[in-house]
């Protein structure tokens, strides 16, 4: 059963002359599965994301000191933006979505310097409800970099190459195992009662991480799929036996929680604004990556009008989205990848099993209990699963940079920004004396190693290898 939207409909019209990619797909991107199928299918897309969704609040919660109800609260909001997220990517609003069978959830990409942000408002006698109250602001203002760039994405392929673009999602990776570690070996919690790294806490976070790499090489697609929620489940039954988890703070949550706008107020900061701008640019970059992937998997064109039509509105919607975030009080949205595995695994492309995707995460977010039983997860367990969350993040930046051939050029870009964003992760303390704006600019380190990159690959030479006449001369 088609789709009955004639911008699509013209769009394919359009498009007629682009050929399709070969697909083996039971239900198309504008089929309509029965209901019974469509919902089981939309459940899988739940699991494969539902981890990745709410992660980011909890561990930028967890450092903010927040109080239960408060993080409860974010995470439900988490889940309820999500909801609201998917379903404007996937059903497309005007100009606003790809319309494609893409889920949105909360970005790990702005986990670094949101937690940077944050730590600098604390160090500087804030209180955690206002420090997120610069946190939304910040995030909020960033989200119209990336709705404006999302009009001019056809001149960025000059600036922003895999080499770049690789290279900083390998820094963000690489970064966040810091944060990945320190919950593993028991959080900020465990550093002031003398527990960190005790043996129950390595043992416990070791246990999940060996559960997670145990499932994710097995044979069963299912237990690979679900691998990390397993893995946390695990990890958390087994805190519950050793006394570790504490569901006191559940009977105070109420039933139901409605969407506060603004809840914790918005101010801004130029000198916090800074290392956002670059973010939100390559967001935009991945969110292409990760649209031309799944139109790749649903059987759709992967060039010409309606491919481009679709990435530019995917990546709109990717900056309304995360605008839409902030005013719940979370954090930028953007495209997930996982969904592209679910929809080769379940033959089903058709961009409404979407809409009861964004059905099931809205109804998740109005019930705090779910943001409560998550918010009691002990550090270690968390440290466990998200340790090998971001050294994946790395790899695939890894895989992004060699998916071109790495010539000198190529080399020197890698590693000279790996060395300055990572320097900055092992050393902040280098830029405790200068400028503020300097200081919030430079102590990311996805900051300091994107400028490095692109500053890079636009004026060092193209060809660093010397021609044949050259060589030839010389001789």
């Amino acid at each position: 059963m088609t789709s009955s939207n004639p911008e699509l409909t013209l769009d394919k019209a359009l498009d007629d002359k682009e050929p399709l990619l070969k697909s083996e797909l039971i239900y198309g991107l504008d089929d309509k599965p029965p209901v019974v199928e469509a919902f089981f299918v939309a459940f899988q897309h739940v699991l494969a994301a539902f981890v990745g969704i709410i992660t980011p609040p909890l561990i930028i919660s967890t450092s903010l000191g927040l109080d239960p109800a408060n993080t409860s609260y974010i995470i439900s909001m988490s889940l309820f933006a999500s909801g609201v997220c998917t379903f404007i990517q996937c059903k497309r609003i005007g100009p606003v979505g790809s319309g494609l069978l893409s889920l949105q959830g909360t970005s790990f990409a702005f986990l670094g310097p949101i937690l940077g942000v944050g730590t600098t408002a604390l160090q500087g006698g804030q209180t955690p409800q206002q420090a997120l109250a610069l946190i939304f602001g910040v995030c909020f203002f960033g989200s119209f970099i990336e709705i404006f760039l999302s009009r001019f994405l056809h001149l960025m392929d000059k600036i922003i190459t895999p080499v770049v673009s690789g290279s900083v999602v390998m820094i963000i990776g690489l970064s966040l195992i810091k944060t990945g570690i320190l919950s593993l070996a028991g959080g900020v919690a465990a550093q002031k009662n003398g527990t960190f790294g005790s043996i129950q806490n390595l043992a416990l976070g070791g246990m999940v991480l060996f559960i997670v790499v145990f499932l994710t090489v097995s044979k069963n697609r299912f237990l690979r799929m679900g691998a990390i929620a397993i893995g946390l489940a695990i990890g958390y039954v087994v805190s519950i036996f050793l006394g570790l988890v504490d569901f006191s703070a559940l009977g105070k949550l109420s039933v139901v929680s409605l969407p506060i706008p603004f809840r914790y107020g918005m101010s801004f900061d130029i000198g916090a604004f800074l290392p956002f701008i670059l973010l939100y640019v390559l967001t935009a970059i991945e969110t292409v990556g990760d649209l031309t992937a799944t139109s790749a998997v649903s059987g759709q064109p992967v060039k010409g009008s309606l491919y481009v039509r679709r990435i530019k509105g995917g990546v709109l919607g990717d900056g309304v989205n995360s605008l839409i975030a902030a005013v719940l009080n979370t954090f930028p949205n953007t495209t997930f990848s996982q969904n592209n595995g679910v929809i080769q695994m379940t033959g089903v492309g058709s961009r409404y099993v979407g809409f009861f995707v964004a059905g099931i995460f809205a109804i998740l977010g109005l019930m705090p209990i779910v943001g409560g039983i998550f918010q009691a997860i002990p550090q270690p367990v968390l440290g466990g699963a998200t340790t090998v969350m971001f050294g994946s993040i790395a790899v695939a930046g890894l895989n992004i940079v060699t998916s071109e051939p790495l010539d000198r050029r190529s080399t020197i870009i890698v590693a000279v920004s790996l060395a300055m964003g990572l320097g900055v992760v092992y050393s902040p303390e280098i830029f405790d004396d200068k400028l503020p704006v300097i200081k919030n600019v430079f102590s990311s380190g996805i900051s300091t190693g994107g400028l490095t990159a692109i500053l890079l690959s636009l004026f060092l030479p193209r060809n660093l290898a010397p021609t044949a006449e050259q060589i030839a001369a010389s001789e």
